[in-house]
């Protein structure tokens, strides 16, 4: 009875594993056969971490998928060094292929010539989520990031790469923040400190203050002087009017100005401040009546 028992758990394991692995097999034949037709291999190198890119995340060329990365590895593990050849910077950058389905592309120019265009591939991330995929599309000024020249021969086509938005930003604030470290703030507070000392120390006792000091005196004295003259300290401006009554001779103000001077002349003339604005014409009449003319009329 026991022996019937483990013969019987045998083979329902056996055809769970068969059933699983068939499943497998079907998804993967699935997923080649939807890119196998059409497929193309193409490699970038990108020089920054590739943390939450994996092999199967999604190439899209501005939101549409076009196809999948299919290997990420090391530049060095792929493209072994040359004898001689220095450690540089191209041997220290991640190597990713992926395939794209060419049915999905279309009609589009060549790949030197997309490349002269402008075609650039980057990492793009999905959302807050943290997954990250390869994205393609055309730069607006591609001479700012030309193709890399490498020391080996691609195995596949080439697509240059560009930094991603988040590589991009982290490395303008390592930018500043090499900026800032290189300024000497210690030396800068005790330069403004020596100046504000400089410029109290003339204020007090230097040719600052003693400018200051005799302005203020001669300001006083001329305040002073004014005051003794009894000179106001706006000049007036005295304006002579009188009006016309009937029966009367009319002489100008220039003729008759210190040859003779009636009581009520002299009763109409008024003082105006300096910068009163007169809206009087610049000759002004002055009638008198005459005693003769009068004497006369009657």
């Amino acid at each position: 009875m026991a022996q019937a028992s483990r013969g019987l758990y045998v083979r329902v394991g056996a055809l769970i594993l068969v059933g699983l692995g068939l499943a497998v097999g079907f998804v993967l034949f699935l997923a080649s056969g939807k890119l196998g037709q059409h497929a193309a291999t193409y490699e970038t190198y990108l020089d920054e971490s590739v943390q939450g890119l994996d092999v199967g995340a999604p190439v899209r060329y501005r939101g549409v998928q076009i196809g999948r990365i299919s290997e990420i590895g090391l530049v060095a593990a792929e493209y072994h060094r040359p004898g001689g050849e220095p450690f540089g910077d191209v041997f220290q950058l991640v190597l990713v292929r992926f395939a794209l389905d060419l049915s999905r592309v279309g009609d589009m120019p060549s790949l030197e010539e997309s490349i002269r265009l402008g075609l650039r591939v980057r990492i793009a991330s999905q959302g807050i989520t943290g997954v990250n995929y390869l994205e393609i599309d055309y730069v607006s000024h591609p001479e700012r990031y030309p193709p890399r020249q490498v020391p080996w021969v691609p195995r596949y086509p080439y697509i240059p790469a560009i930094p991603s938005t988040v590589a991009q930003v982290t490395s303008a604030a390592e930018a500043l923040v090499a900026r800032l470290q290189a300024i000497d703030f210690e030396g800068l507070i005790g330069n403004l400190a020596g100046l504000v000392t400089d410029l109290r120390g003339q204020v007090q006792s230097g040719d600052l203050g003693r400018a200051l000091a005799e302005a203020a005196t001669t300001m006083t004295t001329l305040r002073g002087v004014v005051q003794e003259a009894g000179v106001p300290l706006r000049p007036s401006i005295s304006t002579r009017q009188r009006r016309q009554e009937p029966k009367a001779s009319t002489m100008s103000v220039a003729q008759s100005f210190g040859t003779f001077m009636p009581a009520s002349i002299e009763a109409r003339m008024m003082e105006v401040p300096s910068g009163t604005v007169i809206s009087l014409p610049s000759m002004v009449s002055v009638t008198i009546f005459s005693e003769r003319e009068a004497g006369g009329a009657k």
